[in-house]
């Protein structure tokens, strides 16, 4: 793919979001061209998955759901206890989970690594410690999940080449987290993006991340919001 400045990078959303009669918040979280990973996934034949957290679900979620070969995006809780998994418990910060999506996808069509540069360069921003935009909180904290070998190497690789990188100006704080149980949030979470394409929330923040997708990733891009996996 050719290089792109985040100056360039933001006015291509602009454009892509006023074609879709959308107004690109001036305060809506920058787009960053992540570099291609120098560690490429060698995950094998057959469905793999993965669990993300960056900030509010809804934005992970959505982006995931418009990307070719991801087969299902749920967002969910992970990190702590099963009695503390509920969004009106999580969001009071006394809980160990973090808002986070699990995908299932065919890395035949899309690999791990290159899960990882869509995912820091229109998702989340890696420097912000315990927040992402608007949303504060340890739940709201940038984590990888890997769930295999493969993964993890892949991913502590990644973020050492991204910290190195300068890109965002400041240190990497996205950690790897060890896999515990993941659970599903409540049935309204999910699919929110498609399902409330007018909230507020959505389109400030949500939107020009799918926006940016669509302009940076176009092979990547799948027009269509993947529903719960269907």
């Amino acid at each position: 793919m050719r290089s792109l400045t985040s100056r360039s990078v933001l006015g291509l959303v602009a454009a892509a979001l006023a074609l879709a009669g959308v107004s690109a918040p001036a305060n809506a979280e920058t787009a960053v061209n992540a570099p291609a990973s120098k560690r490429i996934a060698k995950e094998g034949a057959g469905l793999k998955t993965a669990i993300f957290a960056g900030g509010c679900f809804w934005g992970v979620e959505g982006v995931f759901s418009h990307v070719k070969g991801v087969k299902s995006a749920v967002s969910g809780f992970h990190g702590g206890a099963a009695g503390t998994a509920k969004y009106r418990t999580i969001v009071t910060g006394m809980t160990n989970h973090a808002e986070a999506v699990m995908i299932t996808y065919d890395p035949y069509v899309v690999r791990y690594d290159e899960l990882l540069r869509i995912f820091f360069s229109v998702d989340t921003d890696p420097k912000q410690l315990n927040r992402q935009g608007p949303d504060v909180g340890a739940h709201n904290r940038s984590a990888l999940v890997p769930l295999n070998g493969e993964q993890r190497a892949v991913a502590e690789a990644y973020l050492k080449q991204l910290d190195a990188s300068g890109l965002w100006g400041n240190p990497v704080v996205t950690k790897v987290e060890k896999h515990r149980t993941f659970y599903p949030a409540e049935s309204y979470h999910q699919d929110y993006m498609v399902k409330n394409p007018y909230s507020r929330y959505i389109m400030r923040w949500d939107q020009p991340k799918v926006a940016a997708l669509k302009v940076m990733f176009p092979r990547d891009y799948r027009d269509e919001f993947l529903r719960d996996g269907a």
